[in-house]
């Protein structure tokens, strides 16, 4: 296990602080209304990588403004040079502080935003607790796993246009909604609303046509946290035969800040042992997996949060490499900036499970907060927030929180004057 790595930025330092040297992880900001700029979170500062570039710190020929798509493109040499060069500037002995230092910006007053331009969203349903414990709900426990399950990562196309960045509210949405006793379906505001803890994986290198387990492993840019919002009502009505549509169109939350691969290299771990041998295309090449803890709490409006669930990154049963090289095998294109969800990261105990309605087992068991109120399904005013970090010798890995607040459903859409 690497050790904390000493920078010049004093707050960078504390084993405390998400955003130790040892992480450098990738944003874009704004101050003041002013154009947003690609920078780096180290301890309570960011980095502004378009002033670097502009002062000719920085040489990588792309003005580091608006978003990430243009260096990722770039290609992996690209990624190693700039995290190698930041390091160096940043580090406790580095010469370069007197030319770097003005360039650096105090997190808290400024502006963060999607981090990336997303091409395309897929979200995948691979975490096997959480299958487990939606397919006994629905099925029974003797049909919980479909039986393609232990094969292939399951997943379905969303929607790019559904992702925001953590901290904006969220809107109940509308949609059909049928009883197990209603004649016929009705239209109105989803009364069972829902969260969905993940990890995103952030496609760097784009692909044209089927890719291994590994080139996919070294494809991927970086990672990030990722809430899954669901309409549990609408989704019960629309799913059958052809899956999620409207019920996972409302949003998809994610974290601020891309944490690089490389800076998670040394929580990799093996996925779990597996029940039945995986085709050869999706057997594991080594530890593609990441220890990383990860929790959610909920604030009622105007009190405190509880944590709701506490689990693990590492309960995925498919890593993001296997969710990457099971997508491109049909001849599927990848392009940069494709986000992936990895599905609800559940663990094997009722507190670890990374969705409400396996929380609430469908509404039937409330949960209760530590205010004393109860919850099945998210209320309105309820901030939901999730939480992930891994720990080293003397440091943590950060990704920012992913948080949302769910604000009430709008007047009928579709009422008119008459």
């Amino acid at each position: 296990m690497t050790t904390l790595r000493r920078s010049w930025v004093a707050t960078a330092n504390s084993a405390e602080t998400p955003f130790p040297l040892n992480n450098l992880p990738y944003g874009v900001f704004s101050v003041s209304g002013s154009d947003r700029r690609c920078g780096v979170a180290i301890g309570d500062q960011i980095l502004d990588l378009a002033a670097l570039e502009a002062a000719g710190i920085l040489t990588f020929g792309t003005p580091f403004l608006q978003s990430w798509n243009a260096f990722m493109a770039m290609g992996r040499p690209a990624w190693t040079d700039l995290r190698t060069r930041l390091t160096a500037l940043l580090a406790a002995d580095s010469a370069d502080r007197d030319r770097v230092e003005p360039h650096l910006i105090t997190q808290k007053g400024t502006d963060l935003h999607l981090p990336i331009a997303v091409s395309e969203f897929t979200d995948f349903y691979a975490g096997r607790h959480h299958a487990l414990n939606v397919g006994t709900m629905f099925r029974g426990a003797e049909n919980a796993l479909p039986p393609n399950w232990l094969y292939i990562p399951i997943g379905y196309n969303g929607r790019a246009s559904s992702v925001l960045v953590s901290g904006t509210n969220v809107r109940r949405p509308w949609g059909q909604l049928k009883g197990p006793n209603d004649d016929a379906p009705r239209f109105g505001p989803s009364a069972r609303f829902d969260i969905e803890l993940e990890m995103g994986a952030i496609v760097g290198t784009p692909s044209d046509g089927p890719i291994t387990v590994r080139e996919a492993d070294a494809n991927i840019f970086g990672y990030v946290l990722l809430n899954d919002w669901s309409a549990r009502d609408i989704q019960a009505w629309e799913y059958q035969p052809l899956g999620p549509f409207q019920a996972k169109a409302t949003a998809t939350s994610i974290s601020p800040w891309i944490v690089m691969a490389e800076a998670l290299k040394p929580f990799r771990c093996h996925t779990p042992a597996r029940e039945v041998e995986l085709l050869d295309h999706l057997k594991d090449d080594g530890p593609m997996l990441f220890d990383i803890d990860l929790e959610v709490t909920l604030a009622p409006k105007g009190r405190e949060a509880s944590t709701i669930a506490r689990t693990n990154y590492n309960e995925m049963y498919y890593s993001a490499a296997q969710q990457l090289a099971h997508h491109t095998t049909s001849g599927c294109a990848m392009r940069t900036g494709d986000l992936l969800g990895s599905g609800t990261i559940s663990g094997p105990e009722k507190q670890n499970r990374g969705s409400l309605l396996e929380m609430s087992w469908g509404g039937k068991e409330p949960i209760t907060l530590d205010t004393g109120e109860t919850r099945s399904f998210i209320e309105d005013g309820d901030t939901l927030t999730l939480k992930g970090s891994a720990r080293g010798d003397g440091y943590t890995i950060g990704f920012g929180d992913c948080t949302g607040t769910l604000l009430p459903a709008l007047d009928d859409p579709y009422a008119r004057d008459t």
